[in-house]
């Protein structure tokens, strides 16, 4: 009798493959295009994103977020700039809001880690777009 109850007890805690949490998304990731390095790390209970390193020329006295929607932010440098926020575990990957300084649009993210890629899909209403980044040292 007391066999029995432990295999149920078992069978009741184990996790469902399903349930298991998606590949980390810390660490340093070199974009699709080249231009920057964004670091992924926590913040709190969530993960965030900022851009870590432009790898371009940049104008004197830094590249601005000069196509922000908020005319008050267009003054602030893209270099350490917060692009993901409230990521979060969704199926095998991650989803939370996005930010491009490049064309001043916030979208919802939807993340996925693959070995040294990171996909990442980007959509506002039903427009999205994917690129694949490179994690780096």
């Amino acid at each position: 009798m007391i066999h029995r109850f432990a295999w149920a007890l078992a069978a009741l805690i184990v996790v469902p493959s399903s349930a298991v949490a998606p590949a980390s998304l810390t660490g340093r990731w070199k974009t699709d295009d080249g231009k920057g390095i964004v670091a992924m790390a926590p913040c709190g209970t969530r993960m965030c994103g900022r851009i870590a390193e432009l790898l371009i020329k940049e104008p004197a006295g830094g590249q601005r977020d000069e196509r922000n929607p908020d005319k008050a932010k267009r003054s602030r440098k893209v270099e350490g700039l917060q692009i993901y926020w409230d990521l979060v575990p969704h199926g095998e990957g991650w989803k939370g809001e996005g930010y491009s300084p490049e064309d001043g649009r916030y979208y919802t993210a939807h993340l996925r880690v693959k070995g040294n890629k990171l996909t990442m899909k980007g959509c506002v209403s039903v427009f999205c777009r994917t690129v694949t980044w490179t994690r780096v040292a």
